[in-house]
Formats: structure tokens, sequence, C-alpha cells
């Protein structure tokens, strides 16, 4: 897990939409910290320091220090709203998290020696089924990327969760299944020889009514 990053906020007393608005006049985003059994805190983000941390990739499955005028809170994004023509932030909700929580987040999953793959090689696609995996994590070490190694992975063949080695407390929320993360599917033109090999096989004799 990396480091955690810091984003600075702000305290704010004014609640409702009005006051949000107000706030975004300001170039403000307006934000709430609630959960580990404490009352919320209204809080305000600076716009530009908002758009920066949700555009940056995997806002909503990294931990991050959020510093309200120097009193830190170790929170973990769950939920953000965007305007819905211009997709710039109008709101963002804060988890706080405490000792020992473990989350349930959404990891990107990275793929590596694709070129030790004989699949891929001989000119095999990689078909990525799932670009990102949920699991349950210790808010402490969330990885940053679920590794998927090619090695030996031939056309034909369908990588599973159970061949992806998961950091230790790590375990996927699909428990039920051995569910398929990628596939390694034949060339377009090794797929059109087959079909024409197929096409010109003369079909068996139909057996003679007698």
């Amino acid at each position: 897990m990396a480091e955690a990053k810091v984003l600075k906020a702000q305290a704010r007393d004014g609640v409702g939409k009005g006051a949000a608005r107000e706030l975004r006049r300001q170039g403000l985003v307006p934000a709430v910290i609630y959960g580990d059994k404490k009352a919320p805190v209204t809080v305000s983000l600076a716009y530009k320091d908002a758009y920066k941390f949700i555009y940056a990739g995997g806002f909503l499955s990294h931990v991050i220090e959020l510093d309200v005028d120097g009193t830190k809170h170790t929170v973990i994004p769950r939920d953000y709203q965007l305007d819905p023509v211009k997709d710039f932030p109008l709101h963002v909700d804060f988890l706080r998290v405490g000792k020992g929580t473990k989350l349930t987040v959404q990891v990107h999953v990275h793929f590596i020696n694709e070129e030790a793959s004989p699949g891929l090689k001989r000119g095999g696609t990689l078909n990525i089924v799932r670009h990102t995996v949920e699991v349950s994590a210790p808010a402490d070490s969330i990885p940053e990327e679920i590794t998927v190694d090619m090695t030996g992975f031939d056309i034909g063949d369908s990588i599973h969760i159970s061949a992806v080695t998961l950091p230790k407390g790590v375990t996927p929320t699909i428990t039920d299944r051995d569910f398929t993360i990628a596939t390694i599917v034949a060339p377009s033109a090794l797929k059109s020889a087959g079909e024409e090999d197929d096409a010109e096989t003369p079909a068996a004799a139909a057996p003679k009514a007698e």
C-alpha cells in the first residue's frame, strides 16, 4: 500500500443547498466526514484539489489523511457527486477509518509478463473480463493493484482469481465461485482459417433408408 496522501480541508458551519451553492461560488467543494461512531463533520475542499484527487484515478480505493485546519482525519472517499454536464465536483463523502477497520473496495487489475505468455506470443488477444476486482481489505493495507502474471498462459486459457496471489488479509468479496479475470482468445486470422477448414470438410453422408 502506498503512503496515504494528504488532502487539505477547512471546517464549515453552513449546511443545506444554499450554503453549498455559496461555497461553490467561492471555488470550494462541500464535503462531509462520517462514521467510526463519531458525529459527522462538515468541511470544504479547494476545487482544484478535489478535482485533482478525483481524476487521478483510484479515488474510492485510497485512504487519505484529511487535514482539517491542522487536525488530521484518516478517511477513505466513499462517494462523490459530479455536475452532470460539466463533470466538475459538487460534493464528497468521506468515511472515517478506525484502527482495525476492514473496507470493501474496487482494486485495479494489472497484467505483467505478457511476453512470457505463449498464447499472446502466437498472436492471441488478452480479453479482460474484469478491469477491477472487489475485495475486502484492512484499511491500512489496501493493495494499489492486483497483479496477474501471464507467464505460461496459452490461447484458450482463462485466468481465474485462484491464479492470483493476494496480499495477506485481502480476500475477494465473491466467494461462491472461482471467477474469471481474463481469457486469451485466438487471433481473428486463426479463427477465419479454422472456419474455412470446417466449411471445406465434406459432411458425413446421410444413412440410406432401406
